[in-house]
């Protein structure tokens, strides 16, 4: 029998916090029950430049069951503005371009199979991260933003760009997401992270893209047989069939 395949989800606090009640990787782990594993790599705070220290670990070349695909969900953090609060995650747009191009490569060397997508920051309520800031600080608080939903959308369309170079599968949600009117409250809990809302449109963006390419989680076969297969006078039958 083979091993149950692996989803890598790989990306930073909006990644990391996908488990949460309503999260995009909750869900797709409920939709892809005994058929693959979502594993959740995400690293609250992190930007490309400090992804790159974590691939060898995550996805090791000499691996011989890589995942069969992997989400890249980078660059909210990369777009923190110089001279901000988070100046200490500000990665420049080249750079982060880079970035993801390096992260690409290794992982097509992982495996030149491996279904990529590669997932913009969502856009950035400005006036919702200086009330965060507020609610944080009090009156300590900078009055300008540490992010501008227009430098985001620079990295947005840089990820896309990357994807477009590599002939890879992107999520374009910064532009998704400001399709809805009243985006910055609906999809945004504190001006960067996510609503139930907002979990839900990544969760059913990934999904298309999955569903676009050979992941159809219907057309995937289920790791042991389904008790309705079961012959109650002869169980072995089933597993043995399924299973040898």
């Amino acid at each position: 029998m083979k091993t149950r395949p692996s989803i890598v989800l790989f990306g930073d606090s909006i990644t990391e916090q996908s488990y949460r009640y309503g999260g995009w990787g909750a869900s797709l782990t409920d939709t892809y029950s005994r058929k693959a594993d979502i594993v959740v790599r995400g690293y609250g705070g992190y930007t490309t430049r400090w992804a790159l220290f974590l691939l060898h670990h995550i996805f090791p070349l000499s691996s011989t069951t890589p995942p069969v695909a992997a989400t890249v969900f980078l660059g909210a953090n990369d777009a923190s503005l110089p001279g901000s609060t988070w100046e200490r995650l500000h990665v420049p747009l080249e750079e982060y371009k880079e970035n993801l191009r390096k992260i690409v490569r290794h992982l097509k060397e992982c495996s030149p199979t491996m279904l990529i997508v590669l997932i913009t920051p969502p856009p950035t309520d400005e006036e919702g991260r200086l009330e965060f800031a507020k609610s944080m600080y009090g009156e300590k608080a900078m009055k300008l933003p540490e992010r501008t939903n227009e430098v985001t959308g620079d990295y947005a369309n840089g990820c896309v760009e990357v994807a477009k170079e590599f002939g890879v599968s992107s999520v374009n949600l910064w532009s998704r997401m400001q399709e809805t009117q009243g985006w910055q409250k609906k999809f945004l809990s504190d001006g960067l992270h996510l609503t139930p809302d907002g979990n839900k449109v990544v969760f059913e963006e990934v999904l298309t893209v999955f569903n676009g390419a050979w992941l159809s989680a219907p057309d995937m076969p289920y790791d042991f047989p389904q008790y309705s297969e079961i012959d109650p006078h002869n169980p072995e039958k089933a597993f043995r069939e399924r299973c040898l």
